[in-house]
């Protein structure tokens, strides 16, 4: 199984836009959310480099390093609370991120904040 991590995957429309484009490079499925597609097997490279160009043309891009990869599931976090959970939070935002991505908060906001030039909470709010 591998997991694949995509950029600016943010809406139902967009999960349709990467499943179409998976099923014309005939690449298999087990699920397909908010910013991470769920694989049977391992791609080759060549696969994922032709993944990588088709989702770039459609201004979605494949995450390859862990940091980028927790920044985006931050993002579809809150997002998938804002918009799919009618903000129906009933623990800390911290709490809530922390517990979901199995990491300490702290390092989950300064590095968010390095990455994107805004705080969570910031983010949250727009």
């Amino acid at each position: 199984m591998e997991v694949l991590y995509i950029k600016n995957m943010v809406c139902n429309r967009c999960i349709m836009v990467v499943e179409a484009e998976l099923e014309k490079l005939d690449i298999q499925t087990l699920s397909v959310e908010l910013g991470e597609v769920r694989l049977d097997k391992k791609l080759t490279t060549e696969q994922k480099n032709k993944l990588n160009g088709r989702l770039e043309s459609l201004g979605f891009s494949l995450i390859d390093d862990k940091k980028g990869r927790l920044i985006e599931q931050v993002k579809n976090l809150i997002i998938e609370l804002v918009h799919y959970n009618n903000n129906n939070l009933k623990i800390n935002l911290s709490d809530y991120i922390s517990e979901k991505l199995h990491h300490d908060y702290n390092y989950i906001s300064n590095l968010f904040s390095e990455v994107e030039g805004t705080t969570i909470e910031k983010y949250f709010i727009a």
